[in-house]
């Protein structure tokens, strides 16, 4: 048996004998949203340490635990807390844990992140839909042996973000007055921040903003058929487009100023997911 998929369906196995529950939704939370849990009717908690070989993210801020329950009444299950490659794990590692939701039952994926803004019209506290994606500088996590019981050796991503849950989420943000720009996001290795010319060769390709996650998650969960969407809140401007240096505290403090409304587009989309489940 192929390695990779073998170390799933361990950690699948793990869960199944911990939690009786079945996910229809899952969100993974990045910086600033960690305590969205707070809104969500929980039934279970499952740290990650508990799962045997599931990978444990070591970034402050991250806790580090699934959370299942209900956002008004879509069974859904979070991610406290995501792995990043940075963090010294394999790729195969970095999207266990999308492969392990969409096999725990989940259609729908949601992704969060942090960004660096590079769109010169965003601002530290905007929020941005993707729309597409650059995959070109973090490994695919589907180079190696394919696992075909996860999908096909050569899935399309002509269309990773789906059309009927962007315009769920941008309805919601035009409902509350949200404000919400939409674009390209790029993932890059981290987990230092890119430099001035790493931003301008990124602006010239026609990303809008980067960060250090994301993209190999929706590839993982496109490969596996997922109804996938993404919202990142632009924490910071990039290297070269502001004149203070970039910290990590930067971009928690502006995640952390941004999570109400998050918070609010978050669960007023999902609810209205149901529709689609």
């Amino acid at each position: 048996m192929n390695p990779v998929y073998e170390k799933l369906l361990k950690c699948y196995e793990c869960y199944k004998s911990k939690i009786d529950f079945a996910p229809k939704a899952a969100i993974v939370l990045g910086s600033g949203l960690g305590n969205f849990a707070r809104v969500v009717d929980v039934k279970a908690e499952l740290p990650y340490s508990d799962i045997e070989g599931f990978p444990v993210s070591t970034v402050p801020g991250h806790a580090g635990k699934f959370i299942f329950g209900y956002i008004n009444e879509v069974p859904v299950v979070l991610m406290q807390g995501r792995v990043h490659y940075y963090e010294g794990y394999p790729i195969t590692d970095v999207v266990l844990p999308t492969r392990l939701m969409r096999m725990m039952g989940a259609e729908i994926l949601f992704l969060t992140n942090a960004s660096g803004g590079i769109n010169p019209a965003f601002h530290a506290g905007a929020f941005m839909m993707l729309n597409d994606h650059v995959s070109l500088f973090a490994p695919n996590p589907l180079i190696g042996a394919n696992i075909e019981e996860l999908g096909t050796r050569f899935p399309d991503m002509s269309h990773v973000y789906d059309d009927k849950l962007q315009e769920i989420i941008r309805t919601t943000a035009r409902e509350n007055g949200i404000e919400l720009f939409e674009g390209v996001y790029a993932q890059l290795t981290g987990p230092s921040f890119e430099s001035p010319a790493e931003i301008q060769m990124l602006h010239k390709l026609g990303v809008d903003a980067v960060g250090m996650s994301t993209v190999v998650e929706a590839i993982a969960a496109n490969h596996m058929g997922m109804k996938i969407c993404c919202v990142s809140c632009v924490c910071n401007l990039a290297a070269g487009m502001s004149p203070t240096p970039l910290t990590h505290e930067e971009v928690q403090e502006a995640a952390n100023a941004a999570a109400p409304q998050f918070e609010k587009l978050l669960v007023e989309s999902v609810t209205k997911f149901k529709a689609l489940l």
